[in-house]
């Protein structure tokens, strides 16, 4: 009997130590995206004059964990004609995709985010900064 109290005992302090140092983690995990996620809207969005780009089809792709975006922006007569997106990784953040609508409205990243989507909104936009910059200035 003695011996079942013991095995007992040290289960459950097993468990115990287990618990306390998975909960340390969880909240160490959350608190680096809560990090990133900050850096990504502290962080502001270059300034591309889309008008001084040469026509073709750029692709892009920003990443901050969890939320991934990938588009291909196509430019035709020194405007931003469409984007697709090609791949967007989120949780919640399917209505921030309403972004390239704004941003070919625009003409210009200086949109804002989508109300509840900030995040995905912002990823996607970094994702067309990306392609942005891949493109080649017209000679």
């Amino acid at each position: 009997m003695r011996r079942r109290q013991t095995l007992t005992l040290v289960i459950l302090a097993i468990v115990v130590v287990i618990a306390y140092f998975g909960i340390k983690t969880v909240n160490s995990y959350i608190e680096t995206i809560k990090a990133n996620m900050e850096q990504l809207t502290a962080t502001p969005l270059s300034n591309i004059d889309v008008s001084e780009l040469a026509d073709g089809v750029y692709a892009g792709s920003h990443h901050v964990f969890p939320i991934t975006a990938e588009v291909n922006v196509t430019i035709q007569n020194r405007r931003i004609s469409s984007i697709e997106l090609v791949k967007h990784i989120h949780s919640r953040g399917s209505q921030a995709e309403a972004i390239i609508d704004k941003v070919i409205e625009a003409q210009s990243l200086d949109v804002d985010a989508i109300s509840g989507a900030t995040y995905s909104s912002m990823v996607i936009l970094r994702a067309i900064e990306d392609a942005l910059r891949n493109a080649t200035w017209p000679d």
